[in-house]
C-alpha cells in the first residue's frame, strides 16, 4: 500500500500491515501537575477571541496540485496555474504554458551533486506518468471500512474506501490518462481520465531530490523571484533517482520507467470541474493562503518535526550529545536485523550514471531481515559533506543572508526514520525485537511546542488516528494498524515520552477528539493526524477521503456553538508530495523551505473567501500559537524567531526582509482587534 511512501518497515504504517491491507505511517524535562483549574485559566488568557486551535495535517499535496484552477470570490486574487496563464480553466495548456516547461539535465559523478544541474534541455513530451496505488481497493466492503476507520462523517465517505482501484499494473504507463505517452512538457489535468475518486501514483518527496526539482540558481534571481528557483526538473528527478535505492546499483537496463513514477509530479486537479469539492467549499467560505509552504524540502517525518519544533532533529547518543550515525558498519548484531548500513546521505551520482544517488533511501531490510542502506543524515556543517556543499554554496550566493543553522558535528535527519520512542514510552532505538527497524532516531532533546505549553500551563493534545491500536502494536503486526508513527513529533522527545503522566495526558486517539469536541472539553491546542487510510496521501489514500476526515471535525465543532465561536481550525498538508508548484520558494535555512501547500483557516473569525498572500510555512503555526498565548520562541535557533514579512507595494509574495515568515494573524478578522490586547 505505501511502498512509494517509505519502503521500510514501520515508516508510516509498516510493510506487513500494508501488505495485509492489500488483501482485506539537552532540555530539562518540564514539571507536570494535574492543575485543571490552572490550565483552564491559562487557556483563556489569549490575545484574540481564539481559545482553541485545531491543526489538521493531511498528506502530500502541493497548492497548484489542488487549487490550480481556483477562482476566488469578489476582488480577491490567487496565484496559481490559472491566474498565471499556465493553464486554462478547462485544464488545457494556457498562453503562458512555457513558464512551467519541464527539462532534463545532466549530473554525473564527475560533477558531484548540484542543486542546479547542467546541460538542461526541454522535454518535447513528458515521460509517461506511471500507475500507482492498488489495482483493487484496499477495503472490500462498507462494513469493513467502518470496522477499521472512525474518521469519516457518513456512508458516502466510507464508501470511498471501497472504490478507486487502478485496474493497472503498478509502474506501467497510466493509460487512464488520455495521450499518456504524448503529454506536453508541463502540468496536466489528472481528471477525468483518472477519476477524482481513484488512486494514483505518488511522486518522490525527499530532501536532496526536492532541491534539484526546484533547480535553484542564485545567478538567476530576479525581483519577483529572488531565490532564482525555476522549478523545472520535477520529472527528471523522478525518472533518474526517484525515492532512492539504499546504495544499490542502478538497475540494468535503466529506463524512464525504472523508478516506477514517470511524470506523476506534474498532475493537478480542477476544482472548476468538480474536483476537491469540500476543500473548495472551505476556501470559498473561510480563508485560504496562496503563499504557505512546507517547512522542509524533505518528506513527512521532517515536516512534522518542523511543525512541532521549528527545527530539525540530529543524531545523538540518546542523552543529548551529538554523535555520528552508523556508516558502512554492522548494526543489530546477533538479531535477524543484523546488517551493514550507511545512514549518511550521499546524493552524488554513482559512477556511470546520470543522477542515480550513491547512498539514499529509507533503509532496506530490517523488521526480521538483514538491514542495509538508509542514507538520510547529513552533517551540513562539513563543507565536504556530499550534497551539503551544493546547498550551502547556493545559499551563500543569495542576495540576502541565510543562516543555514548547521551546528558543528551534528548529523541532521533529512528524511523519514522512526521516532525514538514507542507509544508506551519505551526506547525504540535500543529495542532489539526482530520486528523492529534499525532505522530509528535516537531519543531527542530538541525542545518542542509541548514543552512550551506545559511550562505555561496551556492545555494541548496530539490526536493520532489509531493511536489506541498502535500503543499495543508497536511493530505493526495488526493489518488494521495504520497509525502514522513518524508524524507524531512528540514521539521523538525524551521530555514528553519518558514522563507517563505527560505522555498519557497529551497523546490521544482521534476517537477522543470527537468526544472532546462533543463534550466541550477540547484543549487549547490540538494537533490532529488521520490514519494512512484517510490522510489523502497519493497511492495509499485519496484526496476525497481526507476531505471527509476534515468535514467530520469541522461539522462537529460547528455543532457546538460556543466552541465554534472560539476555535480556529487550520487545515494543511505536511508537504507537497513531490508535486509541481509554480509559487515562490524562499530559502530560510539549510532545511527549507519547500513548495507551497494548501492552508485553509476555518473559523467564525475569518472573512469569507479571503486570500492571504503573506509568506508563511509550517513554523507559522508555532508563531500563531506563541503570539496568541504569549509564549516565547521555542529555542534561540528555532525558526519561530524569524520576523514577520515586509513586502513591496507591487509584490506581496516576496519578503523584502527575508528570511521571514508570517504568524497567520492576517488570515483572521477580529472586528477591529488585531490581537494586540
Amino acid at each position: 500500500m505505501q511502498q512509494n511512501r517509505n519502503n521500510s518497515m514501520l515508516l508510516k504504517c509498516g510493510a506487513a500491515a500494508l501488505a495485509a491491507l492489500q488483501v482485506f505511517a539537552g532540555i530539562p524535562q518540564p514539571a507536570f501537575a494535574e492543575d485543571h483549574d490552572g490550565a483552564r485559566s491559562a487557556d483563556m488568557q489569549t490575545r484574540t477571541p481564539i481559545k482553541h486551535v485545531i491543526v489538521i495535517i493531511g498528506e502530500n499535496r502541493s497548492f497548484d496540485h489542488v487549487f490550480a484552477t481556483y477562482v476566488p470570490r469578489g476582488d480577491q486574487h490567487v496565484d496559481n496555474l490559472l491566474s498565471r496563464g499556465i493553464v486554462n480553466a478547462n485544464g488545457t495548456p494556457g498562453p503562458n504554458y512555457w513558464m512551467a516547461e519541464q527539462k532534463q539535465a545532466v549530473d554525473t559523478a564527475a560533477d558531484g551533486y548540484r542543486v542546479s544541474p547542467g546541460q538542461k534541455t526541454a522535454y518535447a513530451t513528458l515521460p509517461a506518468p506511471l500507475a500507482g496505488g492498488p489495482t483493487v481497493p484496499y477495503i472490500s466492503s462498507l462494513a469493513e471500512a467502518k470496522a477499521v476507520e472512525t474518521g469519516l462523517p457518513n456512508d458516502q465517505y466510507y464508501t470511498y474506501l471501497t472504490t478507486g482501484g487502478t485496474g493497472l499494473t503498478h509502474g506501467t504507463p497510466d493509460t487512464r490518462i488520455p495521450n499518456v505517452n504524448s503529454l506536453p512538457p508541463g502540468p496536466f489535468q489528472i481528471t477525468p481520465g483518472i477519476p477524482y475518486d481513484a488512486y494514483a501514483a505518488s511522486p518522490v518527496h525527499r530532501f536532496y531530490q526536492m532541491w534539484q526539482q526546484l533547480d535553484c540558481d542564485a545567478s538567476k534571481a530576479t525581483n519577483r523571484n529572488p531565490s532564482g528557483c525555476a522549478a523545472d526538473l520535477f520529472p527528471w528527478v523522478e525518472i533518474t533517482v526517484g525515492a532512492g535505492k539504499n546504495g544499490k546499483p542502478q538497475p540494468v537496463p535503466f529506463t524512464e520507467e525504472s523508478t516506477g513514477e514517470g511524470s506523476a509530479s506534474m498532475g493537478f486537479y480542477n476544482v472548476q470541474q468538480g474536483d476537491a469539492p469540500y476543500l473548495k467549499y472551505l476556501a470559498d467560505n473561510y480563508a485560504l493562503s496562496d503563499n504557505y509552504h512546507q517547512a522542509a524540502t524533505g518528506g513527512t517525518g521532517m515536516n512534522h518535526i518542523e511543525i512541532g519544533t521549528g527545527d530539525a532533529l540530529w543524531f545523538s547518543d540518546g542523552n543529548g550529545h551529538p554523535a555520528v550515525p552508523p556508516s558502512n558498519q554492522l548494526v543489530a548484531s546477533g538479531t535477524a536485523n543484523a546488517g551493514i548500513v550507511d545512514e549518511i546521505e550521499n546524493p552524488n551520482a554513482a559512477p556511470g550514471t546520470n543522477n542515480w544517488y550513491t547512498e539514499d533511501g529509507y533503509g532496506g531490510g530490517s523488521a526480521g531481515s538483514p538491514s542495509y542502506g538508509g542514507g538520510s543524515y547529513s552533517n551540513c556543517s562539513d563543507p565536504n559533506a556530499p550534497g551539503a556543499t551544493a546547498v550551502l554554496d547556493y545559499m551563500h550566493a543569495l542576495p540576502y543572508r541565510v543562516d543555514p543553522k548547521c551546528e558543528a558535528g551534528h548529523y541532521y535527519l533529512l528524511n523519514n526514520y522512526n521516532p525514538g520512542y514507542f507509544g508506551d514510552g519505551s526506547n525504540a532505538y535500543t529495542d532489539t525485537n526482530n520486528h523492529n527497524s534499525v532505522f530509528t532516531v535516537p531519543p531527542s532533546t530538541v525542545r518542542n511546542i509541548g514543552d512550551a505549553l506545559l511550562a505555561k500551563n496551556v492545555s494541548f493534545k496530539y490526536y493520532g488516528d489509531q493511536w489506541n491500536l498502535y500503543k499495543n502494536d508497536p511493530y505493526y503486526q495488526n493489518p488494521a494498524d495504520i497509525y502514522c508513527n513518524i508524524c507524531n513529533f512528540l514521539s521523538y522527545s525524551t521530555s514528553i515520552m519518558t514522563n507517563p503522566a505527560v505522555r498519557d495526558a497529551h497523546i490521544a486517539d482521534t476517537v477522543d477528539l470527537y468526544t472532546d469536541i462533543q463534550n466541550g472539553t477540547l484543549p487549547a491546542v490540538s494537533y490532529v493526524k488521520p490514519s494512512g487510510l484517510v490522510d489523502g496521501h497519493p497511492a495509499s489514500s485519496k484526496l476525497d477521503l481526507f476531505e471527509g476526515f476534515v468535514k467530520k471535525i469541522v461539522d462537529g465543532v460547528q455543532a457546538n456553538r460556543e466552541l465554534w465561536e472560539s476555535t480556529a481550525i487550520f487545515v494543511t498538508f505536511d508537504e507537497g508530495g513531490g508535486y509541481y508548484d509554480s509559487g515562490y520558494v524562499q530559502p530560510v535555512d539549510f532545511f527549507g523551505d519547500g513548495t507551497r501547500v494548501p492552508l485553509i483557516v476555518v473559523s467564525a473569525h475569518t472573512r469569507p473567501g479571503h486570500i492571504s498572500h503573506v509568506y508563511s510555512d509550517h513554523v507559522s503555526l508555532l508563531k500563531f500559537i506563541e503570539r496568541n498565548w504569549d509564549l516565547q520562541p521555542l529555542t534561540g535557533r528555532s525558526r519561530d524567531n524569524l520576523p514577520n514579512p515586509k513586502t513591496s507595494w507591487n509584490n506581496p509574495y516576496v519578503p523584502t526582509n527575508g528570511p521571514a515568515i508570517g504568524d497567520l494573524f492576517g488570515m483572521f478578522d477580529f472586528g477591529g482587534d488585531d490581537g494586540s490586547r
